[in-house]
């Protein structure tokens, strides 16, 4: 069956950086476009960045445009988000999702699989 697994979080300081993985498993990974989303405690789920399935188109949402940057590694159907500047703001559980639509999407709706989250915490 599908599984979506994060790793890779913890607590930095502001200022840090740091990179998180999703490794899939149970599907062809290099067959779908993939993305990531945050929740940060008391707020929804939002769009961070989405990849196409080769690796040659990505999206990111503007609050962490220059500083976050999505890459995928077909060969060992892991995802990756590999953060810097980190702010404060930045804190939140991270998710990683696969969606079966043919194009980037920010929309976690159209996301039918998810991880169970990664705790990324930006602290002094």
């Amino acid at each position: 069956h599908v599984q979506l697994v994060e790793s890779g979080g913890g607590l930095v300081q502001p200022g840090d950086s740091l990179t998180i993985s999703c490794t899939a498993s149970g599907y062809t990974f290099a067959s779908k476009i993939m993305g990531w989303f945050r929740q940060a405690a008391g707020k929804e789920r939002e769009f961070v960045s989405a990849i196409a399935c080769s690796d040659s188109h990505t999206n990111i949402a503007n609050s962490v445009k220059g500083r976050f940057s999505i890459a995928r590694y077909n060969a060992k159907s892991t995802l990756y988000l590999e953060m810097s500047s980190l702010k404060p703001e930045d804190t939140a559980t991270y998710y990683c999702g696969r969606t079966s639509v043919l194009y980037l999407t920010g929309r976690s709706d159209l996301y039918e699989k998810w991880g169970k989250g990664n705790q990324v915490t930006v602290s002094s």
